[in-house]
């Protein structure tokens, strides 16, 4: 048996943290799925970037939407659409098969409006309808201001990744959103089965903190974080708050591992796999570390649920000088800002390849 089935069995899920057009028409997804258990599948601006910057996949949409009047974010939005269609329609059996517990793919709101309440209110429920497929997530980043905006997503039954989660603290405020959203659901006489997933980034703390820590600290952080959120979201699971909705026909809200890729060099290219196998969780990883994993990767013993010595290591980086409190809404605050730079440059690979397209198109 190989390691990602092997973890497969063990409970925890593998999503793909990557998306192309060709990655579906050439049946790679489809080979991915069967051969490496792959039961998801998370997408970001910066991963669509990449796809449409280096490839001609897209360029008859391009043309044909741009023929149509789309420009920008419209654009967009058209072409994101049609990739995530085709990928949750390759998943749907894998969500129906789970009910609705895997098969899931993501589609993020605009960064710009990382701190407009209101606008990602419209925004997350205006992409889940166009979507038309009942396995989409809508990312919504866990800012103070996409606190309130997961609350009344999760009440108007819009299914909701939150994104940009780096602390055990923005863990807690995301997943008290999705509780009470779904207590109020049940006090307005509503079906509770409404789907989240709540992200925590783990290797962007240990790249903040590489020239910072000494030698025997490096690439601890993010682990020893991850290994806190995994002890409250198990208290979570546990307290009588949860059981009484899961008893009402709740389903939890699952915890997810983003950034797994290994950024030190020096480093395993599967640490992060290894290192947080965990039940009842998802992983979502890149596809060369998924390739990584499926040729090399150990599955070993998987993360105590009481959080294991992950205070100890804490406190050693608290003696180290280091704040993780301030560094947690720092590297939130930064997340927000690489998206929305990642927005842009995007937003104008799509008009520059437009421009192109059509001008090529009347030369003919």
């Amino acid at each position: 048996m190989n390691s990602t089935r092997q973890l497969h069995d063990l409970g925890q899920s593998l999503w793909l943290d990557y998306i192309t057009r060709t990655l579906m028409t050439s049946g790679t997804l489809s080979r991915y799925i069967k051969e490496f258990s792959i039961t998801g599948m998370t997408s970001n601006p910066t991963i669509f970037d990449r796809a449409i910057r280096r490839a001609t996949a897209y360029d008859d949409s391009i043309h044909t939407h741009a023929l149509q009047g789309k420009a920008g974010e419209a654009l967009f939005i058209e072409l994101a659409l049609e990739d995530l269609r085709s990928a949750a329609d390759s998943f749907r059996q894998i969500y129906d098969a789970s009910g609705g517990r895997d098969g899931w793919v993501s589609l993020e709101v605009s960064p710009l409006l990382a701190d407009d309440t209101a606008g990602s209110i419209k925004s997350a429920a205006l992409l889940h309808a166009r979507a038309q497929r009942p396995n989409l997530f809508i990312k919504i980043p866990g800012t103070p201001a996409g606190i309130p905006a997961i609350e009344e997503s999760i009440y108007a039954g819009v299914p909701i990744n939150v994104t940009l989660l780096f602390s055990c603290e923005q863990y807690k405020a995301a997943a008290e959103a999705y509780l009470r959203g779904i207590e109020r659901r049940l006090a307005a006489g509503r079906e509770p089965r409404v789907a989240s997933v709540a992200s925590l980034f783990v290797s962007r703390w240990d790249v903040a903190v590489k020239d910072k820590v000494p030698a025997q600290l490096r690439n601890r952080l993010g682990i020893a974080v991850a290994m806190r959120a995994y002890r409250a979201y198990r208290e979570l699971l546990s307290s009588a708050r949860w059981q009484k909705l899961a008893a009402r026909g709740a389903n939890e809200q699952r915890l997810l591992w983003a950034s797994t890729g290994t950024k030190d060099p020096d480093a395993s290219d599967v640490l992060y796999i290894e290192a947080l196998i965990a039940p009842d969780t998802i992983n979502t990883i890149p596809e060369k570390t998924l390739l990584a994993f499926a040729d090399h990767g150990q599955v070993g013993a998987a993360l105590p649920m009481d959080g294991g010595n992950s205070e100890e290591i804490l406190a050693e980086f608290g003696r180290a000088g280091l704040d993780l409190a301030t560094l947690g809404t720092t590297l939130q605050r930064d997340g927000a800002a690489t998206f929305t730079k990642a927005w842009g440059d995007l937003l104008r690979c799509v008009g520059a390849k437009s421009e192109q397209l059509v001008k090529v198109a009347r030369t003919r």
